[in-house]
């Protein structure tokens, strides 16, 4: 590659020409550089056409008072969202590129060189893992979890913001490392010391170590307010056993965020020191130990597996519950098995380097501990299926989903009792029979179950049910295009192909290659297929609308408002007398009318929106963008705005706003009247356009 000459270091640190993708592509035009330019144009074109669209349509005001600033929780949650579906994109495209790289790299160089690939498959791990899964299931407990418990906001709406912040100022950082500069190519685990300063002297692998930080501090604040929110907002009458089974996974992950994610943040800057201080914590010399670095990513990494997941089983719990028409099977034995789940993802995180040269005895330990963890996680695929047992199965989108996670969780499953047992772990550990099992794991485990949780809830957060037909579309794209691309592996794996490998040598892997290209091709349509389902289910939304709030029969309290929720989400407080009282006041003779007008309004007090958590989060990552390319008065001006931040919100009293109780009712009547008007469909029905939001009751 080619050196950069700093041009001017006193201002502008280690920035140099060459650090620009267009230059370089423009002196050595190869396909591998050109394609580089590409990604860093689409990231300037797609940032102007955003801000010119804005100006056009005069919305930029709206934007900064009505979402960039706000405190609501739901609003917080959707951001997280969209974010998370913007970088998905970004990663999916990468993953496609090294499909292709592998297929064509069969005894030829292929078009990417080998930097390049090493920078892809980095920047694909660590988006897909921090700024994809992460945001995805923070912003859908965000979205949810103060619903399902009865709550009006989080416990501390202005943190809520700031960890947001954090993250989208991270997730920039990703985005700024295509435009400026290049990023490591250390993978998404960052072991030293190859990712020490002299092996990897460049800013790619800074560009990581600060985007992770800023992740993870984000994170173990939303962990922390998650927990909080649950241990002290629930509804009256919500006592822990009566919570929804995805405010459990929900108070679980959150637990996980909080112990889990400070090692990382320590490894990352204990590594930060090495790199610009010249300590010697895991160099090769000087008292370092690299071992200490992998205890530490490790003793995050699996854990963040579970944080993974555990959401996206909560997901499933609330989906198959709903479309079975039947109580959640188990409930209890759930409720042990996730706790169980969280404690044990602590007990099992030396397997991630059985070939690392621990005794047989501690590999011995670890590998019984990891098949323990495969009981509890037994006990939820028993559950579900015998939820659905004689139940009335309705096989919607969110449902589709859900069964294809249990077929293909469980082959995962059984691949990673495989990897449990030290002696094959050693043989398989670096090829690709582990990067398909941690997809194979990964993928129905997080995002079929975030995808399942986006078509149940995205009527409750905009008043309009997802296409059904584009929906059915993406979901087989996404199934078979998941079996195509990383089956094959499996056999590639077992046959000894190494994985993060930019060219192939071994003829006999090519239709395995070739098999695992068309696969991501239709990964990639999937995604399309969801863009597309977006487009058609906005311009179409006046067919689905579902305004009354509750178009699955659902038994959440999260049904029982209107869709979208009001700002302060329950005009009363609900008074909490079972697991499902919504379901059971609708569905009971003899219960209460759940759509009953209060005996009385009270005044509510919600946050008002605050640019400080804007100024914090976006000011943080401009202080690490000094650190990457030492510019030092950069961060240091940053750091000083952030501290200016805390200062002045610290002294700020007019922090709230009082909706008056006459407003409340008479948003809250307006709703209950065109509840009453509005027909109850059969739940056969729910998909069609006669669905406006209002469940017929069946005795």
């Amino acid at each position: 590659m080619t050196v950069s000459v700093p041009l001017w270091p006193a201002v502008l640190g280690r920035f140099g020409w060459q650090d620009l993708p267009f230059v370089r592509a423009w002196e050595n035009p190869t396909i591998s550089e050109i394609i580089g330019a590409f990604a860093g144009a689409l990231v300037v074109v797609g940032a102007v056409v955003v801000a010119a669209l804005l100006t056009r349509y005069g919305k930029w005001r709206y934007l900064w008072t009505e979402w960039l600033t706000s405190l609501d929780h739901k609003k917080i949650g959707i951001m997280y969202i969209v974010v998370a579906f913007v970088m998905l994109s970004r990663a999916l495209v990468e993953a496609v590129l090294m499909r292709m790289q592998q297929a064509v790299a069969i005894e030829n160089p292929g078009f990417l060189s080998p930097d390049h690939f090493g920078q892809l498959f980095s920047t694909h791990g660590s988006i897909m893992i921090f700024f994809m899964a992460m945001p995805l299931l923070t912003g859908m407990i965000n979205y949810v979890l103060p619903l399902q418990i009865g709550a009006r906001d989080m416990a501390f709406p202005w943190a809520n913001s700031i960890a947001l912040w954090l993250t989208i100022g991270a997730a920039g950082l990703m985005m700024a490392s295509l435009v400026v500069g290049e990023f490591s190519t250390g993978g998404w685990s960052g072991y030293p010391p190859y990712t020490e300063r002299a092996f990897s002297p460049g800013v790619g692998v800074d560009y990581w170590i600060w985007a992770v930080t800023l992740g993870s501090i984000g994170s173990t604040m939303a962990g922390i307010n998650i927990a909080c929110t649950v241990y002290k907002l629930r509804a009256p009458g919500m006592r822990f056993m009566r919570m929804q089974m995805f405010s459990w996974t929900s108070l679980c992950t959150s637990i996980l965020m909080i112990f889990a994610m400070p090692p990382l943040t320590v490894a990352t800057l204990l590594l930060a020191l090495d790199r610009y201080l010249g300590f010697h914590f895991f160099t090769n010399d000087l008292g370092g130990n690299m071992m200490n670095y992998a205890n530490m990513f490790w003793l995050f990494g699996h854990p963040e597996v579970y944080i993974l997941i555990l959401p996206a089983f909560g997901v499933y719990s609330e989906v198959v519950s709903t479309f079975s028409t039947k109580d959640l099977y188990g409930y209890t034995s759930l409720v042990i098995a996730t706790m169980a789940i969280a404690v044990l993802s602590f007990t099992v995180w030396v397997h991630h380097f059985f070939t690392m040269g621990q005794s047989a005895n501690v590999n011995a330990a670890f590998g019984i501990a990891t098949m323990t963890i495969g009981v509890p996680t037994g006990v939820k695929i028993y559950d579900w299926i015998w939820t659905m047992f004689r139940g009335e199965v309705r096989f919607t989108v969110p449902m589709l989903y859900a069964l294809a996670f249990m077929m293909t969780f469980v082959l995962g499953g059984f691949t990673g009792i495989i990897l449990a047992m030290p002696p094959l772990d050693y043989l398989v550990h670096n090829t690709l029979f582990l990067v398909a099992h941690f997809h194979n794991m990964l993928i129905p485990g997080l995002l079929y179950g975030m995808l399942a949780g986006y078509h149940y809830w995205f009527p409750k957060a905009f008043g309009f049910r997802l296409d059904e037909r584009w929906g059915r579309i993406a979901f087989t794209c996404w199934v078979v295009g998941f079996y195509l691309a990383f089956f094959p592996l499996y056999v590639l794996g077992a046959s000894g192909m190494a994985r993060r490998t930019q060219a192939i040598f071994e003829p006999s892997f090519r239709p395995w290659l070739y098999v695992a290209g068309v696969g991501a091709f239709v990964l990639l349509a999937a995604l399309t297929s969801l863009g597309i389902q977006l487009w058609v289910s906005i311009r179409d939304r006046a067919k689905t609308q579902v305004e009354a709030g509750d178009p699955w029969d659902g038994r959440g309290l999260e049904w029982s408002v209107s869709a979208p929720p009001p700002e302060y989400n329950f005009a009363v407080l609900p008074l909490i007398d079972g697991r499902n009282p919504f379901y059971d006041h609708k569905h009971d003779e003899g219960q209460p009318d759940p759509y009953a007008s209060p005996a009385s309004y009270e005044d509510i007090v919600v946050p008002k929106g605050s640019a400080t958590s804007v100024v914090i989060g976006l000011t943080a990552a401009v202080a690490a963008f000094g650190l990457i390319w030492e510019i030092w008065g950069l961060t240091i001006v940053a750091l000083q705005v952030i501290v200016a931040a805390v200062v002045l919100r610290s002294f700020g009293r007019d922090q709230h706003r009082t909706i008056p109780a006459a407003e409340v009712a008479r948003e809250h009547e307006a709703w209950l009247a065109r509840v009453r008007a509005t027909p109850a469909i059969p739940r056969q029905l729910e998909t069609d356009a006669v669905n406006r939001g209002l469940a017929e009751i069946v005795a």
